[in-house]
């Protein structure tokens, strides 16, 4: 769930319903209807794990990958990150400027599908995407776009449910095979990166939400070295 950088100052307001959203429609109406079904879809807290890989890191430019509702994007720009927050759902956008807004934060907000977002390359000093839902393609087009957006020097943290890229496809049509996984990130690490944290561990969830059932997590934080 992700996602038109437009390079103008950092901004709680985001764009009309018809904003020029680039990316898939469907995928963009498949989470709005999602979001829509309730006035709050996940816990309203930071992740555990960007809260634990964050800690000792000096704020700068941080991407947040599927920001849903914005709980990560409004503690880092509490914590003095200069953030550019990536979404696919409209619906989940609106309530993430809402609580930017109510907290007096400033976030750029991109409506856009990661693949297709006009994002300035090798720019962002944290990456993160915590969870995301990114549609798997024959060119890794979303682990190269992970890549390619952070700078020399800076951090990408990826985190995903553990066990979910071995189950079968469901009934309900969620095939994991479809999605991108840490895993498929790693493999395409040359040289230009550092590992430093490549694991499964037991998850920190940071209350109720519709991912709390999860209970570990595959973590994967690397550094790009030049």
């Amino acid at each position: 769930m992700t996602d038109n950088i437009a390079a103008g100052s950092p901004t709680s307001d985001i764009p009309s319903p018809a904003d020029g959203y680039v990316g898939d429609p469907a995928v963009r109406a498949e989470w709005d209807k999602r979001y829509a079904e309730r006035p709050q879809l996940w816990s309203g807290r930071p992740n555990g794990v960007l809260v634990a890989e964050v800690a000792g890191l000096t704020p700068g430019r941080v991407l947040d990958v599927g920001c849903g509702e914005g709980a990560d994007a409004v503690w880092l720009a509490r914590g003095g990150w200069d953030v550019t927050a990536l979404e696919v759902s409209g619906v989940a956008l609106e309530r993430a400027a809402g609580h930017a807004r109510d907290a007096g934060l400033d976030v750029r907000w991109v409506h856009a599908a990661l693949t297709e977002a006009v994002l300035p390359p090798a720019s962002f000093d944290l990456v993160s995407a915590q969870y995301p839902a990114l549609l798997r393609t024959p060119d890794a087009a979303a682990e190269r776009a992970l890549l390619a957006a952070v700078a020399p020097g800076g951090v990408l943290l990826l985190v995903h449910h553990a066990g979910m890229d071995t189950q079968q496809a469901h009934d309900s049509g969620f095939d994991p095979a479809d999605y991108v996984w840490p895993s498929m990130v790693a493999d395409l690490l040359s040289d230009d990166w550092q590992v430093d944290v490549n694991e499964q561990r037991p998850r920190v969830a940071p209350g109720d939400g519709a991912g709390a059932h999860h209970t570990d997590d595959l973590v994967l934080r690397v550094r790009r070295l030049r």
